[in-house]
């Protein structure tokens, strides 16, 4: 099994990366809180690992800490719950965020993320909270420094932060609005694309 990768990070988009090492390219599903941290193409990155193996499938998930891949672990030990739906999960809030909505049984918060439903929350909130302190137990590495490469405002920067929300399962429409909302005004001066996806899945959840 694969637990961990360190190499040159060839490209990255909301979802998956794609690692160099050794002159091998593993495509490895990531959530945001992993891809927002681990740079730009062409620098090394370094991600902990789960080999997710099933009769017909062989995928790699890959977290900038342990504490994430832990909670990755524990989320798919839920019933129901599988690698996408716990990447969903992950991506849709920051790992303490989600944690702490576990905490406080906070199914709501859970609820709002697309393709949690909430009888789904509700699970989660029943067969997670006891695990928690094995989760924030988990060893952390250090977070990965990433350049501030800005990103040019326009069209073409709403529809990949379309592309990128409809790919987590927001609505096309709503992404579209809420991308839109975060553009106004900002004309040629946008900051990173990270930035952009951060603030507009916050427009989402309010």
């Amino acid at each position: 099994m694969i637990a961990r990768l360190a190499g040159t990070l060839l490209t990255k988009q909301p979802g998956r990366a794609v690692i160099d090492v050794g002159g091998i390219g593993y495509e490895v599903l990531i959530p945001l809180s992993t891809y927002y941290e681990i740079g730009d193409p062409g620098g090394r990155v370094e991600l902990h690992i789960h080999t997710h193996v099933r009769e017909d499938t062989l995928a790699l998930f890959g977290f900038r800490t342990g504490r994430e891949k832990e909670l990755f672990v524990r989320l798919i030990g839920v019933s129901g719950i599988g690698p996408k739906t716990a990447i969903a999960l992950l991506s849709g809030l920051e790992t303490g965020e989600l944690i702490e909505a576990v905490r406080q049984r906070d199914g709501g918060r859970l609820a709002s993320i697309p393709g949690i439903g909430r009888k789904t929350a509700d699970r989660i909130l029943l067969e997670l909270v006891d695990r928690l302190d094995a989760i924030e137990g988990a060893e952390a590495s250090a977070a990965a420094g990433s350049g501030p490469g800005g990103v040019a405002g326009g069209a073409s920067v709403r529809q990949d932060l379309v592309s990128a929300l409809v790919n987590l399962g927001y609505n096309a429409r709503v992404a579209g609005e809420a991308a839109g909302r975060v553009l106004k005004g900002r004309g040629g001066h946008a900051p990173p694309f990270e930035t952009l996806l951060r603030e507009t899945l916050r427009v989402l959840s309010r």
